[in-house]
């Protein structure tokens, strides 16, 4: 399976005990990247992305959509103050992933806003796990998406009128591959965690999840 970097070792891998409980005989080899591997040549069996697949003979399911919004450290705000407004925020360091790694043009294009040229201080990571550590240590204002989050409630979501538009997260897989058991077992195991987390079961808030 292949995925981002960031929903892969934020979101799926601790929830991956639950498929190998189901299939204990099942063996996954997740590959973790920001491009998009070519799932009809078999680079990958299946994926989940942040965008909506362009190959052909490829079967795909709507699965969450997510939202980036701006958080902060209990403790940074202790020190520094809760901005209360997006003029605010030009005297703060702001964390966000790399403008010029891959990522959806949804948060590309919020991003924008937060790394204008003239902005004092800022800091970029190419790696959400990065951002998410820079702001759970007080490093600054972190750009995030909002299924990180929701697992760490030392961080508050500030400025909450300022976020992105929804991003889609889509389950694929080759047409050839629609009859295979394991894929099959996989994705009804993701789909069933996206439920899941959608009704805080897990003991987490939920996402909108597409029907």
């Amino acid at each position: 399976m292949t995925t981002t970097t960031g929903f892969g070792t934020l979101w799926l891998a601790p929830r991956l005990h639950r498929l190998f409980d189901a299939h204990p005989d099942l063996s996954v080899n997740l590959i973790l990247t920001e491009s998009v591997l070519d799932l009809p040549m078999r680079d990958a069996d299946v994926a989940t992305g942040m965008s909506s697949p362009q190959q052909a003979d490829l079967i795909h399911r709507p699965l969450m959509r997510v939202t980036m919004r701006l958080y902060a450290s209990q403790d940074y705000i202790d020190a520094t103050g809760m901005p209360q407004s997006v003029e605010e925020l030009a005297s703060r360091r702001v964390i966000s992933f790399s403008p010029n790694a891959p990522q959806p043009h949804e948060a590309a294009d919020w991003l924008k806003q937060h790394i204008h040229p003239q902005r004092q201080t800022h800091l970029m990571i190419n790696s959400y796990f990065g951002v998410l550590k820079a702001a759970i240590i007080g490093l600054g204002v972190a750009a995030l998406p909002d299924y990180i989050t929701r697992d760490y409630p030392e961080l508050v979501n500030i400025v909450p009128e300022q976020s992105s538009p929804p991003i889609p997260v889509y389950f694929v897989y080759s047409e050839e591959l629609r009859r295979s058991q394991c894929v099959l077992a996989f994705r009804d195991f993701i789909v069933s965690e996206v439920e899941r987390f959608n009704r805080g079961d897990d003991p987490r808030q939920s996402l909108a999840v597409n029907a």
